[in-house]
């Protein structure tokens, strides 16, 4: 079985796509090359930071690999946090201070209309391709569930009565933005 490295640390991530992924590829984390340094995501787009951490991979160990890069976009905010959204608060941010900032922006807003996005880019040989993701919903005034990693717990996913974070993780597998473009991936490796 042919391996295909996901350069991400992130061990949420990296769950959430190996189950995703059925037969087919294994595949690894950086954990499991010996990578612990984060990949420098420097750029002001979701795409642009997707290529800079695969095209890291690629061009450190010479492996087929991918990356992705997500965002919280939201309406009322212009798009923000977006690319900017795992430091929103700042450099020694954390998921709790990131959505504290967020709802505190958002305090009297009648729109709290959001998307998550996620791009991967995939880098077979010297062919590079993206994939795109969404997911509608809206932000809620207040956190709810325990599972779940970054925005989750006030992220109502449209049609949903439970949070990213109140969902079992099958059940978001099945409508969040990384699994739609995860699927996307998916379709393309196995054609």
């Amino acid at each position: 079985m042919p391996s295909l490295i996901f350069a991400t640390n992130n061990e949420h991530k990296l769950k959430e796509i190996q189950n995703l992924i059925h037969g087919g590829y294994k595949i690894i984390g950086l954990r499991e090359l010996g990578l612990d340094e984060d990949i420098p995501e420097t750029a002001e787009s979701l795409e642009g930071n997707a290529l800079l951490k695969a095209r890291y991979i690629r061009d450190r160990y010479k492996l087929d690999c991918f990356a992705d890069d997500t965002g919280l976009e939201v309406d009322a905010l212009g798009g923000s946090p977006g690319v900017h959204s795992a430091r929103y608060a700042g450099e020694d941010g954390n998921s709790g201070k990131n959505i504290d900032k967020l709802l505190d922006e958002l305090k009297g807003k009648e729109d709290r209309n959001a998307q998550f996005r996620t791009v991967i880019a995939l880098l077979l040989g010297d062919d590079e391709i993206l994939f795109t993701g969404k997911v509608r919903g809206r932000i809620l005034e207040k956190r709810r569930g325990n599972d779940g990693f970054g925005y989750d717990p006030v992220f109502l996913p449209e049609g949903c009565e439970q949070t990213f974070a109140e969902m079992p993780l099958k059940e978001k597998n099945k409508i969040s933005h990384r699994a739609r473009a995860m699927k996307k991936l998916v379709k393309f490796l196995e054609a």
